[in-house]
C-alpha cells in the first residue's frame, strides 16, 4: 500500500468535516469548517471546484446526489444544493439548529438531513418545490447512514432504523448494552446491518441474516483501554465498508489510527502508519481500490494545527491478507 498527499494551491484553512468519493468516478467531495465545498479530481490531481457556502457558515457534512450534484449541511442549519458543473448554489431548507448530517437516497430520491434540533428532515428532489418532512427524535443526532430503503440514525446510545418509504416511526430500535455515546454509524453494504463507532474506542456490529430472522451482534475494542496505567478513551470517528470486498471495513480514530478489519472473521487485517492528527473522515471509491483519509483536527481540538488530506491506494489482495 502506498499513499500520496493531495495538494491544494489554496490550503484548507480549517478542519475538514467530511470527504466523499463520487458514485462513479474518482472525484472527491470535501466539506470543511472554512465554509468551502471542494471537488478534487484524484486521478488528475486537480481541484475542479471551490465554492463558498452562501452564508459563510461552517460546512459539517456533504454528500453526492450524482456526479454533477452535491449537498451540504452547515452550522447555521442550512441544507444546500450545489451544481458541480455550473457552480450554481440553491437553498433546499433549514434546521433550527446546527445541521450535522446529510445523505441522499438513490432509491427514493430523497435528501435526508439531521441536526442538533433533534430532527430528521427529508426533501423529495423529484418535486419542483420539495416539501420538508421531519421526525422529531427528542435527542441531538450526530450521525446517519443510508442503505437501500433503510435509514440508520444514531441517537445517544441507540440506533433507530427507518424505512424511507414511510418513516413516521422506527421499524427497529437497537439499544446498546453499554451506556456509551455513539460517534458514527455506517451501513453494511452486503446485507442488512450496521457498524457503530463509540466514543470510548469500541466498534459494535449488528448484521442480519437474510435467510432467517436471526442477527449477529458483537463489539470489540480498537485499542487498549489503558495508557501508561491510566484510563484512555479514544473516539472512533468514522467507519467505511469496502464496496467490493464483503465484510471488510476501516476505522479511523481520534489518535490518528486507521485500521482495516474483517467483520466475518473478527480480526485486524492491517494498520496504516499513524497520521499526525485525528482521523476525521474516510471514504472508499466506487470500486474499493482507493481509500481517502483525512487527517485533521476536529472541532473538539480547535487549538491544534490545520490538517492534511491524504489518499491510500489499496489492492483487493492486500485487503484480504
Amino acid at each position: 500500500m502506498k499513499g500520496a498527499c493531495l495538494n491544494f494551491e489554496n490550503p484548507i484553512e480549517d478542519a475538514v468535516s467530511r470527504i466523499r468519493f463520487a458514485p462513479q468516478s474518482n472525484n472527491l467531495l470535501i466539506s470543511s469548517w472554512d465554509s468551502n465545498l471542494r471537488l478534487y479530481d484524484v486521478d488528475s490531481s486537480l481541484l475542479r471546484l471551490e465554492a463558498p457556502a452562501p452564508s459563510q457558515a461552517a460546512l459539517l457534512d456533504c454528500c453526492f446526489q450524482s456526479e454533477s450534484v452535491a449537498f451540504t449541511a452547515a452550522s447555521d442549519g442550512s441544507i444546500t444544493r450545489y451544481d458541480l458543473h455550473s457552480g450554481t448554489i440553491d437553498a433546499i431548507g433549514n434546521h433550527q439548529d446546527m445541521a450535522t448530517c446529510v445523505g441522499y437516497s438513490i432509491e427514493t430520491c430523497q435528501v435526508i438531513s439531521a441536526g442538533l434540533d433533534k430532527k430528521v428532515m427529508s426533501w423529495d428532489m423529484r418535486l419542483a418545490n420539495p416539501l420538508a418532512l421531519f421526525q422529531n427524535l427528542g435527542a441531538e443526532i450526530n450521525s446517519i447512514s443510508i442503505s437501500g430503503f433503510d435509514l440508520m440514525v444514531a441517537v445517544g446510545a441507540a440506533v433507530n432504523i427507518y424505512d424511507l418509504r414511510n418513516y413516521e416511526r422506527a421499524v427497529d430500535l437497537k439499544e446498546l448494552s453499554m451506556d456509551v455515546g455513539i460517534s458514527c454509524v455506517a451501513s453494511v453494504p452486503f446485507t442488512r446491518g450496521y457498524a457503530i463507532g463509540l466514543i470510548d474506542g469500541r466498534v459494535a456490529l449488528e448484521i442480519s441474516n437474510p435467510l432467517n430472522s436471526n442477527s449477529t451482534g458483537y463489539a470489540f475494542r480498537c485499542h487498549p483501554t489503558t495508557k501508561d496505567g491510566t484510563a484512555h478513551l479514544v473516539s472512533v470517528n468514522d467507519i467505511v465498508f469496502n464496496p467490493h470486498i464483503g465484510g471488510t471495513f476501516v476505522t479511523g480514530d481520534n489518535e490518528g489510527y486507521v485500521t482495516a478489519w474483517d467483520a466475518k472473521s473478527k480480526r485486524r487485517l492491517h494498520e496504516f502508519p499513524r497520521y499526525p492528527n485525528s482521523v476525521a473522515s474516510l471514504s472508499y471509491n466506487h470500486v474499493g481500490q482507493l481509500l481517502a483519509v483525512v487527517s485533521s483536527y476536529t472541532y473538539q481540538e480547535a487549538n491544534e494545527s490545520s490538517g492534511s488530506l491524504e489518499r491510500e491506494r489499496t489492492s483487493q489482495a492486500s485487503c484480504k491478507s
